[in-house]
C-alpha cells in the first residue's frame, strides 16, 4: 500500500530547549490503523500537532497524500481529521449546529446526508438537537468524533481517544474505528491502553524520549518480542533447581510448588522435549502444565525500558 503519510527527519525542539521529538521517520500506511505508544511526555501528542499544522517543527519535513503541511497547509489539513484528548466544544450549541459547522469551516458544500450518516454510526443522531453542555463524557467524545469526521477526511487522527469512557463505550468505539477503516479512512491513534492497540492496531510505532524505538507489524512485534512461558506444577516441591537443571532458562515459582521454563517461539527446537526426559530422569513428576504468552504490554514496558538498545535486537530478528 502506498504511504499517505510521510515523515523525513522530523525534530522539535521548544525554546526552553527541551527536545520533544528527536530525528523521527515514519511512513503510513493509506487504510491501516496505526497505534503509536509511549509513555507520558514521550511525544506523541507533539508528533500528532506538527502533521496537523498545531505546531511547527525544527526540522524535517511531513507530507499528506503528496501534500507538504507547510508549503500547501491548506491541501494537507483538509485531508486530516483530529480528534484531541481535551473535551473542547461548543457547549451551547447543538450536536447538529457544531458538527455542519466544522464541515463548513473547511469549505465543504453542505451535506445533511453525510453529516446523518455520521452521527448516525456514532449513536448521535437521538441527540442532533441536544446542546452540547447536557451530553455525557463519553457522548462529548463521539462529538468530537462527528467534527473530525464531517468534512471527509482520509485521515482520522485519535489522540487518546477513548480516555475516561466505560468499557461499553470504548468496544463500540473500537469497532467504529474498523469500519472507517474498511471505507478507507487512515486511523492514527495514540493510546495509554495497550488492550487497544492490541485488538485493533495492523502496526505499532513505540516512542520514548522523542525517538521512536521501534515500527512494526503488531502480529511481528509480538512473534519477535514475546517470550513464551511453560508453567509445570509439581507433585512434590523443590527447596532448589538439581545442578543437571541449572544451565536450562528454568526458575521455580510459587514457593517450589512450579517449574517455569521460558523459550523462544521463533527457534525449531523449544527445548521442551528435552527438559521433560530430564525432568523425568532425575525423578521430578508434575500433575498439570499451562503455556503463556507475553502480552503487548509486556513487551512495550519492555522496549522502553530498554530504550533504542532494543531495536537493533528487534531487527536481527528473522521473521
Amino acid at each position: 500500500m502506498p504511504a499517505i503519510i510521510s515523515i523525513q527527519q522530523l525534530s522539535k525542539t521548544y525554546a526552553s530547549g527541551f527536545h520533544a521529538l528527536k530525528t523521527v521517520d515514519l511512513s503510513i500506511e493509506q487504510g491501516e490503523i496505526f497505534a503509536l505508544l509511549g509513555p507520558n511526555g514521550a511525544g506523541k501528542t507533539t508528533l500528532i500537532s506538527i502533521i496537523c499544522g498545531i505546531v511547527r517543527a525544527t526540522t524535517g519535513t511531513v507530507l499528506v497524500d503528496g501534500h507538504d503541511i507547510v508549503r500547501d497547509f491548506r491541501a494537507a489539513r483538509a485531508l486530516i481529521g483530529l480528534v484531541p484528548q481535551e473535551l473542547s466544544t461548543d457547549a451551547f450549541e447543538s450536536v447538529w449546529s457544531t458538527v455542519s459547522f466544522s464541515r463548513g469551516l473547511f469549505g465543504k458544500s453542505p451535506n445533511p446526508a453525510y453529516l446523518e450518516k455520521v452521527l448516525r454510526q456514532l449513536s448521535l443522531w437521538d441527540k442532533k438537537d441536544n446542546k452540547i453542555m447536557s451530553l455525557s463524557g463519553g457522548m462529548k467524545r463521539r462529538v468530537l468524533i462527528a467534527k473530525a469526521l464531517s468534512h471527509e477526511p482520509r485521515v482520522l487522527f485519535l489522540d487518546e481517544p477513548t480516555a475516561g469512557v466505560d468499557v461499553e463505550l470504548r468496544r463500540d468505539m473500537w469497532q467504529m474505528v474498523r469500519d472507517l477503516r474498511a471505507s478507507g479512512v487512515t486511523v492514527i491513534l495514540t493510546t495509554h491502553y495497550i488492550e487497544e492497540a492490541e485488538e485493533m492496531a495492523d502496526r505499532i510505532g513505540i516512542i520514548s524520549k522523542g525517538e521512536l524505538i521501534v515500527v512494526e507489524d503488531k502480529s511481528v512485534l509480538m512473534r519477535k518480542l514475546g517470550k513464551k512461558q511453560l508453567t509445570l506444577q509439581l507433585q512434590v516441591p523443590l527447596e532448589s533447581l538439581p545442578p543437571a537443571l541449572a544451565a536450562l532458562p528454568l526458575e521455580l515459582a510459587e514457593a517450589g510448588h512450579a517449574l517455569v521454563y521460558t523459550f523462544d517461539t521463533q527457534l525449531e527446537e523449544t527445548g521442551i522435549a528435552g527438559l521433560l526426559e530430564q525432568l523425568g530422569q532425575l525423578g521430578i513428576h508434575f500433575k498439570d502444565l499451562r503455556s503463556s504468552e507475553s502480552s503487548l504490554e509486556e513487551i512495550f514496558v519492555n522496549l522502553v525500558h530498554a530504550g533504542k538498545q532494543a531495536a537493533p535486537a528487534l531487527q536481527e530478528v528473522q521473521p
